[in-house]
């Protein structure tokens, strides 16, 4: 089993190629809905969380609101005491999802999907390491119409979230393999699927 960690910056496409990578043959999973499932309420990364930042952090319903979450750790400059919190278990959910695709598909490919896998010093963890980048101003675009709001707010929350993420050059100097996602579809597939082919190569050759 090839274990491969695919990341990059905010909006610059990682779910959009991860899928592609999904629909070549590999094995995928997304690291968000790992901590998604963590953040229920009575797990214990939200108990410890809401004892960090306290019940603001609750929605109506008792449930962490990822949104209040996020503004407290990026504006009062907590991003490091909530990555000390949710890291290790997502890191060791992601080890229990690997183990079991291997179990499914011994010379398989298991990718992870996370953004902040080089930040995390993810890397060693991982065979390889693939990097989605895109333009700048791409990022800007795309998070505003996946969020919904205006460029100027969608600007705000890309600097916002950069700022405590490497930057696209220190991200492509770790990786393996670097996708520019700032082309059309089809291009970003043809990266893909040239880069999926040499994967399963690596995957049917264990001793790599």
């Amino acid at each position: 089993m090839l274990h491969v960690g695919l990341t990059g910056g905010v909006a610059c496409g990682k779910s959009t190629v991860s899928r592609m990578f999904a629909e070549l043959g590999a094995q995928v999973i997304d690291a968000d809905r790992i901590v998604h499932e963590l953040y229920r309420r009575g797990e214990p990364v939200y108990q410890q969380l809401v004892a960090k930042f306290g019940e603001g952090i609750l929605a109506a319903d008792g449930e962490i609101d990822r949104g209040r979450l996020a503004t407290l750790a990026f504006d009062d400059g907590h991003v490091q005491e909530l990555n000390r919190i949710v890291h290790p278990a997502v890191g060791q959910k992601q080890k229990e999802w690997i183990e079991e695709a291997g179990r499914r598909q011994p010379n398989g490919i298991a990718l992870v999907e996370a953004t902040l896998t080089l930040e995390a010093g993810g890397k060693a963890r991982y065979d390889k390491i693939v990097v989605v980048i895109c333009k700048p101003e791409q990022k800007v675009l795309r998070y505003a119409m996946r969020a919904h709001c205006s460029e100027a707010i969608a600007r705000e929350e890309v600097d916002r979230r950069t700022k405590v993420q490497m930057t696209d050059i220190q991200k492509a100097a770790l990786a393996d393999y670097v996708i520019d996602n700032s082309g059309t579809l089809e291009q970003t597939r043809r990266q893909v699927e040239n880069i999926y082919k040499e994967l399963q190569t690596l995957a049917s050759h264990p001793a790599r």
